[in-house]
């Protein structure tokens, strides 16, 4: 069992961890879904009294250039790499397929699996955690607005109204709390500053890829 002055302090660690990022926040703006997202996911951690801490926008250099994390989750269920979507229309996607469509208005619109974006962060993120076990590493991508998928919806891609459900099917207290604090200090510590300038050099970089 945790002493009381323990779980207090993590807590209080948590909280300024929260505010501390809530600063940094400033120069960048979350969009509606990841707004959307991050409020459903700390609703989460609030109503099912799971201890944990969301970490918004997360830009991490990796061999000389940049991967952007839309939302990390740590907590005892594990790390959950959170990829967010907001979509409206008809969606179309299968988890093998390399791109997923759009049809909005009768036009259609192609974008690349949320899936295979997100396994890039996945091992971005096991790669800054090596050591966690990578099977509590764990994908997640979130569909928000309101987008239809007309075709099923491949494993670990939700709704915004099934986060819970899905959060629910993992087992607790597989991460105890030194680890999550361990974890929340490693990526504040290595994570590129929350602000305009490393959203613009994520987008330079995102371009030089598409370029080759």
């Amino acid at each position: 069992m945790f002493s009381f002055w323990y779980v207090l302090g993590l807590f209080v660690a948590f909280i300024c961890g929260i505010v501390f990022c809530h600063k940094k926040q400033k120069g960048h703006t979350l969009n509606i879904g990841e707004r959307l997202v991050s409020k459903s996911v700390n609703s989460y951690l609030i109503h099912e009294q799971v201890t944990g801490i969301v970490v918004n926008n997360v830009t991490l250099s990796i061999d000389g250039s940049t991967t952007q994390i839309d939302h990390v989750l740590i907590c005892t269920k594990g790390v959950f790499v959170i990829e967010t979507k907001h979509y409206s229309g008809w969606i179309y996607g299968d988890a093998k397929q390399k791109q997923w469509m759009q049809i909005l208005f009768k036009k259609r619109s192609r974008f690349q699996n949320p899936i295979h974006q997100n396994y890039k962060h996945i091992k971005a993120i096991q790669a800054l955690f090596d050591f966690v076990p990578t099977d509590q590493v764990k994908s997640l991508v979130v569909f928000t607005g309101d987008g239809e998928f007309k075709t099923p919806r491949p494993k670990d891609v939700v709704l915004l109204n099934g986060i819970r459900d899905w959060m629910n099917q993992h087992e607790d207290n597989v991460m105890s709390l030194n680890r999550i604090q361990f974890c929340y200090g490693r990526l504040e510590y290595l994570r590129l500053p929350d602000n305009e300038q490393t959203d613009k050099l994520h987008l330079q970089n995102l371009s030089k890829r598409q370029a080759l």
